[in-house]
């Protein structure tokens, strides 16, 4: 019988906790009580396998190399994330409540095509695709976990280089997705959604809105007007204004984000209020975060599990279509755009790029080779010379970096974890 390697092993613990991760999670649904006695058991787990593995690590000096890409990458992609937020609220509240409750749902192939399957499919096929499988913060922790895989050597070093990579590709990919749909502003699948959630926004539209598209939305003959002078010639009336809040430099923003009295003196606080928004929002963001954390996942890992995560990211697609919170273009859409993003940026962040040390050995390869054929032995005395002074100050210099690696170590390790409760705990709720 074959006995697998320490690094086969390394590599499948990745895939096999993974889908304990998902299979215990899932427990919540089916039996909470041996949720509640695994979940603490498995987390423990998994963080005390990390803590051993981290001392025994031997690629600090690449993750200090990727540590500032990495906080670039963070704030960039929370730069994105505020301007989405922005975006949100404004296409959701510019055209008023009245809009959103009048409008009906845009005809959806893939809707129909699922409630189809569920006349044709077997009981118990329709209930697996209907189960609260995986949601938006289980691939944040797939992710998570593929991170922290360094340690075990499962995925190449090193884990924040990866890490920027992912977070890069997500605020690129958010701001596409603001100018995508604040582009065009299309109705909810559910159009019930703005009366719960945003119950607080004038029912009127915007005055932009009252002047440039409500004389004209239910007019066809004042549409071909307007296409003909190619000016808004219609009387609008008096406008309704809205109100204005005092939010020093920032009050700007009443203009896009709508507030009222009840909101308070703070627009961020106005902003944690919109959630994911009401109305269409092409492409889905849900399925961004999937697909990047399935290309990460097959790129830096491979394997039995990485095809389990895909099959994960085609059964949320279906479910977000299914439960109406995106149209089936939203998650089409989303899917290709998160491959190719991926794709673009293995450009920007590829494991494959050669070191300083691996370029500076090349050079000194060369001169070695040139030396050589010109039988020019002075001077490779002279290179082997250069290399033994380097090589001293490398050992003087490591007595200090090893000081500096402990203390690196330790706060890139307890800043992570803290990320990642951050992260889980605001996405908990989808």
């Amino acid at each position: 019988m074959r006995r697998l390697s320490p690094f086969q092993m390394s590599r499948a613990g990745l895939g096999i906790a993974a889908i304990s991760y998902v299979v215990v999670d899932y427990l919540r649904y089916v039996s909470p009580s041996w949720h509640s006695r695994l979940q603490p058991v498995l987390w423990s787990v998994l963080i005390l396998a990390v803590i051993t593995r981290v001392p025994f690590y031997k690629h600090w000096s690449k993750e200090l190399r990727a540590a500032i890409p990495f906080l670039a990458s963070i704030f960039f992609m929370l730069g994105a994330l505020l301007f989405e937020a922005l975006c949100v609220r404004s296409v959701t509240a510019v055209l008023g409540l009245e809009w959103h409750r009048d409008t009906s749902p845009l005809p959806d192939t893939g809707q129909w095509f699922l409630l189809a399957l569920n006349e044709n499919l077997p009981d118990t096929i329709v209930e697996i695709l209907r189960a609260h499988i995986i949601g938006l913060h289980h691939f944040l922790m797939l992710f998570v976990m593929l991170g922290f895989s360094v340690v075990f050597d499962s995925v190449k070093a090193p884990g924040l280089g990866l890490g920027a990579r992912y977070m890069f590709t997500m605020g690129f990919g958010r701001l596409l997705r603001a100018i995508t749909f604040v582009s065009t502003i299309l109705p909810s699948a559910r159009p019930w959604c703005a009366s719960a959630r945003f119950n607080n926004v004038p029912s009127y539209p915007h005055r932009w809105a009252q002047k440039y598209y409500v004389p004209y939305a239910k007019d066809p003959s004042a549409i071909r007007q307007l296409l003909h002078w190619d000016a808004a010639y219609a009387d609008p009336g008096n406008y309704i204004g809205d109100y204005r809040a005092d939010w020093g430099p920032m009050s700007f923003l009443s203009d896009f984000l709508r507030p009222s009295y009840s909101d308070g003196s703070s627009w961020f606080a106005l902003l944690k209020k919109a959630g994911g928004g009401c109305n269409d929002l092409l492409y889905s963001g849900h399925m961004l975060v999937a697909v990047l954390t399935a290309m990460a996942w097959t790129e830096a890992y491979g394997g039995f599990s990485s095809a389990l995560i895909w099959l994960l990211v085609a059964h949320s697609a279906q479910r977000e279509i299914r439960e109406r919170h995106h149209y089936s273009v939203d998650c089409v859409v989303a899917i290709y755009v998160g491959i190719l993003l991926w794709k673009m940026t293995g450009f920007i962040w590829s494991n494959k790029r050669k070191s300083k040390q691996t370029v500076r050995l090349e050079k000194i390869q060369n001169r070695l080779i040139h030396a050589a054929k010109d039988s020019d032995m002075e001077t490779v005395r002279r290179i082997v010379e250069e290399m033994k002074v380097s090589l001293r100050e490398e050992e003087q210099s490591g007595v200090v970096s090893k000081k500096a690696m402990t203390v690196f170590a330790f706060a890139t390790v307890i800043t992570t974890l803290g990320i990642v409760i951050l992260a889980l705990t605001l996405t908990s709720d989808g």
